[in-house]
C-alpha cells in the first residue's frame, strides 16, 4: 500500500454498497442537508451478465463480480468446502443473487420482537418492506408496496410442468397461493422475482443509481474498507485501500457498516473489535471486546433432488446449440425467453411433518437440473429440480479473520446441519419432494430419479446423498447479531448501534438475530431503510394492526 495518504470527510460514511448500503446511500442523502460517502470494494455494476437474469449462473464463478469465497469443509458436508458467493460490485449480493422477492413469514420478525429487539415485530417493519417496494400486478395493498424503488414482478414465463408440478401439489392437499408476501407464506404457486422488462432490479438500480446525481452524495468504487478508525470509543472514520494507495474519510456523525454477513464482522475484527482471545491469536489489537463478533453464522441448505423427463422440453435443451440464440434472439427482441429467467420458478412453503405447526420447508421447482446440484452447469439430460430445505435452521457457526490481513478472505464454518433437528426437517422435505415430483399430474413426463435416485431409501441413505450433494442456497445471515447486551452473542442492539462503542453502526444481514422464512435480499432492504430512519431520528411509520395472524 502506498505511503501518500489522501483525506475527505462527510457527515456519514457507509462501508458497502449492497443490499442495505444502497438503501441508505439514498435515503440518508434525499434531503439535502447531510453529505455522505459510500465505499465498494468492487467496481461499478457494468457486467452484461449483472443485468440478464439468466446470467446469475455466470456470475456465481465470475471473480470480477463475486468475492468467491467458500466455507469451511465439516462433518455433515463430507468434508467439502462449499462455495459461499457475495457480490463484489455496486448493489452487492443482490447484483448477483437468484432475483427471488420473498420476505419471510410474520412469526419470524415476531420472533424477533420476542428476543428484545423493540420496534422489530412484523407490524413495525411492514411499513418498510411497502416502502421499499414498487408491486406489479396483483397483491393485497395491506401487505405490499406500490410506489417503492424496488420493482417486483410476478413470473409472466409459464411451463407445462410447472404447471403439472402445481397441480400436483394442490392436488396432495397444499393450497394454491399467489401471493406469499400476502397474508400468509403457506402453498404453492409461482415465485415473484426483482426483474423488470427481462432486467434485474438491484438494490443499486433501484436506489443508488437514482440518487448518485446528488451533489451530498460520493460513491467510491475500487475502496476496500481496511479498518474503522477511532477517537476514543467514537468511530471517526475508515481507512481504506483503493488499487494501492491508502485513503482516509472521515465522518463527522456516524460510520454505517453494509458491508454484509462476511466484510462487516471482519472489519470489526481487524479493527480490534470482537472476542479478544480471537484478536490476540491473529495479532491484532484488542480496541473493544464483544465476543459475539462473527458468530451466529446460519445458512440454509438444500438437496437439489433430479428426475429425468420426457414428452417436453426443459431448459437443459433450450439453453444449449440453436435452440439458445434463438432464446437470445428472443430476449434481446423484447419476446418471452430463458434469459429473462430466475432460476427458480416455483415455491412451496409446507410442512416436513403433519405435527408440524406452520411450515418449516421451503422447496423451489424449475424444469431445469444441474450437474452436481450446483447452479452453474445444466445436465446434459431433460431434467427437472425440486430443491427442498429447512426453514430457520437450528445450527450456526462462525465467521472468523485468519489474519490481520483485510485482503486474507476469513474464516466462513456454517456448520451445516450439524443440529439433529436440521437433519430430520431435511428428510421430511426430501422424501415430500419425492411425493412432488411422482404425483398423477407429474407423470405423464416422469422417467425416474436422477438423484439420489432409488437406492436410496432409509434415513442413513438420504442422510449420506445430503452429505455428499448438498449445499448452500446463498442466504448467510447473522454475524454481527442484534440483541440485548444479556446475549453473550450480541453485537448490536435495536437501534443496530455497536454495543460498547459511539458513531458505529451495523446494518445488513448481519444484525439478523435468527434465520427468516425467507431468502434475504428483501429483508435486508427493509434493513436499510428501517436502519435510515434510526440514523436521520425519524419517528417510526405507524405500525400495521392486523387482525389475523399470518
Amino acid at each position: 500500500m502506498s505511503d501518500d495518504t489522501s483525506t475527505s470527510t462527510f457527515d456519514y460514511v457507509i462501508v458497502g454498497a449492497g443490499s442495505a448500503g444502497c438503501v441508505l446511500a439514498n435515503r440518508l442523502s434525499a434531503d439535502g442537508k447531510h453529505s455522505v460517502c459510500i465505499l465498494e470494494a468492487g467496481g461499478k455494476d457494468s457486467h452484461p451478465f449483472v443485468h440478464i437474469p439468466a446470467g446469475f449462473m455466470k456470475t456465481l464463478t465470475n471473480a470480477s463480480v463475486n468475492w468467491l469465497y467458500s466455507s469451511e469443509p465439516s462433518e455433515w458436508t463430507g468434508g467439502r468446502r462449499i462455495a459461499a458467493p457475495r457480490g463484489k460490485t455496486l448493489g452487492g449480493s443482490s447484483s448477483i443473487n437468484g432475483h427471488i422477492y420473498n420476505r419471510g413469514q410474520r412469526a419470524d420478525y415476531d420472533g424477533w420482537a420476542q428476543r428484545g429487539n423493540r420496534g422489530w415485530g412484523y407490524a413495525d417493519i411492514l411499513p418498510y418492506f411497502r416502502r421499499t417496494e414498487r408491486k406489479e400486478g396483483q397483491g393485497d395493498d395491506t401487505f405490499r408496496g406500490r410506489d417503492g424503488g424496488l420493482t417486483v414482478t410476478d413470473t409472466p414465463w409459464k411451463h407445462e410442468l410447472c404447471e403439472a408440478f402445481i397441480k400436483g401439489a394442490v392436488g396432495m392437499g397444499i393450497p394454491y397461493n399467489p401471493d406469499y408476501n400476502g397474508k400468509t407464506q403457506d402453498g404453492v404457486g409461482y415465485f415473484q422475482r426483482a426483474i423488470k422488462n427481462g432486467r434485474r432490479v438491484s438494490s443499486a438500480r433501484a436506489f443508488l443509481h437514482p440518487a448518485m446525481g446528488r451533489q451530498n452524495l460520493e460513491v467510491i468504487t475500487h475502496a476496500h474498507a481496511t479498518q474503522i478508525l477511532f477517537d476514543g470509543k467514537r468511530a471517526v472514520g475508515i481507512e481504506y485501500d483503493q488499487k494501492g494507495a491508502r485513503k482516509i474519510v472521515n465522518a463527522r456523525r456516524e460510520v454505517i457498516l453494509s458491508g454484509g454477513v462476511v466484510a462487516s464482522p471482519q472489519l470489526l475484527q481487524l479493527s480490534g473489535i470482537g472476542d479478544p482471545a480471537h484478536l490476540s491469536g491473529i495479532g491484532v489489537e484488542v480496541r473493544h471486546g464483544l465476543k459475539g463478533v462473527g458468530q451466529n453464522l446460519r445458512d440454509h441448505y438444500a438437496v437439489r433432488m433430479v428426475a429425468r423427463v420426457q414428452n417436453t422440453w426443459t431448459i437443459n435443451q433450450k439453453a444449449k446449440g440453436l435452440p439458445l440464440l434463438g432464446e437470445i434472439a428472443k430476449y434481446f427482441t423484447g419476446q418471452s425467453s430463458i434469459l429473462g429467467l430466475c432460476p427458480s420458478l416455483v415455491h412451496c412453503f409446507w410442512k416436513s411433518h403433519e405435527a408440524v405447526s406452520g411450515n418449516d420447508l421451503q422447496m423451489t421447482f424449475t424444469p431445469a437440473s444441474y450437474k452436481e446440484g450446483v447452479q452453474s452447469q445444466l445436465d446434459d439430460f431433460p431434467g427437472v429440480t425440486c430443491a427442498p430445505w429447512q426453514q430457520r435452521p437450528e445450527s450456526s457457526g462462525h465467521l472468523l479473520a485468519r489474519s490481520a490481513n483485510p485482503f486474507e478472505a476469513p474464516e466462513i464454518q456454517p456448520n451445516y446441519l450439524a443440529d439433529e433437528m436440521d437433519r430430520q426437517v431435511l428428510l421430511g422435505g426430501m422424501r415430500l419432494a419425492r411425493r412432488l415430483l411422482q404425483t398423477p399430474e407429474m407423470m405423464h413426463y416422469y422417467v425416474n430419479e436422477e438423484f439420489p435416485g432409488v437406492d436410496a431409501q432409509s434415513d442413513d441413505e438420504l442422510l449420506a446423498f445430503a452429505k455428499e450433494r448438498g449445499t448452500t442456497t446463498f442466504h448467510l445471515m447473522g454475524t454481527c447479531r442484534m440483541a440485548p447486551t444479556t446475549d453473550p452473542t450480541a453485537v448490536v442492539d435495536d437501534q443496530l448501534r455497536v454495543h460498547g462503542l459511539e458513531g458505529l453502526r451495523v446494518a445488513d444481514a448481519s444484525i439478523m438475530p435468527m434465520m427468516l422464512s425467507a431468502n434475504l435480499n428483501a429483508a435486508t432492504l427493509m434493513i436499510g431503510e428501517k436502519a435510515a430512519d434510526l440514523i436521520l431520528g425519524k419517528a417510526a411509520p405507524e405500525a400495521v394492526i392486523l387482525a389475523d395472524a399470518a
